[in-house]
């Protein structure tokens, strides 16, 4: 034989090339389909952080509004350019719940505000990274309506597994019924400034059980409310109305807070909770004696949401935990871990704590847990 046959060596790499673009073609057309958007195709952009989704539609004048990530913050976490006229009638939707409408082909947006997310809905079969710094698309046509699961499928920390949304598919008029009662960003900068005296009247009501300054009473299954954040107290108003706190059998606690909290409306709400901000944040009476130095370890895990400190964090959804009730949280932990907390379909925050709450087991770890969260104060 030859040892240097320049004809068959020819065949091969033409066989080869051959080969390889016979496998290579059918994927090409198939990502050509997957990049080339219709262009009747309805736009809306999904944010991923962690270990949340929220999402942003366009108004009537069918353009996103343009963002900064510069801006994002508590009381802007999309970022928007108030400068921006576009961004006026941009439907923001902060709960972890997207709708979408059938038979229409949906060019999704896509960006991260801290880590690589992957936006992922296995029954769409399509997905595709959000990339910190850049917007990434894709693009699907619903064809059933139903509810579906969001995931994240690329590890982006602690909280990865918890990183849980919905998408639900409608009719047309049922999606028209939903995006109707959704509210803009002119709607909500546009809220007027909190009235702290029509605050302190409305707060006199909580002040029988959560105390004069909100320091909260044990005797009365009412938790320490001074220092937390007005993003936090003013979800758990809501989640009270809605039914997320409060509707599970056997939590007669939270039941009477649903019953007192539901003929509030967004003003007074607002009222309340800017004068509660205004009361003295003084750390609450420690209730639970453990091992410090043990409970450390265990904190770890829930310092990803809460911070080293405990001094919580918006974007993770995650409420301070320093100088809070130590017997309230002990209480909240079980109500998580029992179902009391958390099984409500629409409150995929509290779903993520009450997986998350397994983490400690009861009894010894969790007086360690809460004896160095008391460290904190």
């Amino acid at each position: 034989m030859q040892p240097e046959y320049k004809k068959l060596e020819w065949w091969l790499i033409g066989l080869t090339t051959v080969g390889v673009a016979a496998m290579l073609a059918p994927g090409l057309v198939v990502w050509a389909k997957f990049v080339t958007v219709p262009d009747d195709a309805a736009v809306v952009e999904a944010v991923g952080q962690q270990w949340s989704w929220s999402f942003r539609l366009p108004g009537e004048d069918g353009v996103l509004g343009a963002i900064d990530a510069t801006l994002i913050g508590a009381d802007n976490p999309f970022g928007m350019d108030a400068n921006d006229p576009r961004g006026q009638d941009d439907v923001l939707v902060f709960g972890p719940e997207l709708h979408l409408p059938l038979d229409k082909p949906v060019k999704v947006l896509l960006r991260s505000k801290d880590v690589l997310h992957n936006f992922t809905v296995p029954q769409f079969r399509v997905k595709m990274d959000t990339v910190p710094g850049m917007v990434t698309f894709m693009w699907l046509t619903p064809t059933r309506t139903g509810e579906f699961e969001i995931l994240c499928e690329e590890l982006c920390g602690m909280g990865h597994f918890a990183m849980r949304s919905r998408v639900v598919v409608d009719d047309a008029d049922t999606y028209q019924a939903w995006l109707a009662n959704q509210r803009t960003y002119a709607q909500l900068t546009a809220r007027p400034a909190a009235d702290l005296v029509a605050g302190a009247t409305a707060y006199s009501v909580c002040s029988a059980c959560h105390g004069i300054n909100a320091e909260g009473n044990q005797a009365l299954n009412a938790p320490k409310l001074a220092g937390l954040p007005k993003w936090y107290l003013t979800r758990q108003v809501h989640n009270f109305q809605d039914g997320m706190r409060g509707g599970a059998p056997g939590n007669d606690i939270a039941i009477q807070m649903s019953a007192i909290v539901e003929p509030l409306d967004e003003t007074t709400i607002d009222n309340v909770v800017a004068y509660i901000a205004t009361l003295p944040d003084k750390a609450a009476h420690s209730t639970i004696r453990g091992d410090a130095a043990a409970g450390a370890s265990s904190y770890i895990t829930c310092a990803y949401c809460h911070g080293a400190a405990g001094q919580g964090s918006w974007s993770t959804n995650a409420p301070p935990l320093a100088g809070m009730s130590d017997w309230y949280l002990a209480r909240q932990l079980q109500q998580f871990r029992e179902g009391h907390r958390g099984r409500h379909p629409q409150d995929l925050h509290g779903a993520q704590m009450a997986r998350l709450s397994r983490v400690v087991p009861e009894g010894k770890q969790t007086d360690d847990l809460l004896a160095y969260i008391n460290t904190l104060r």
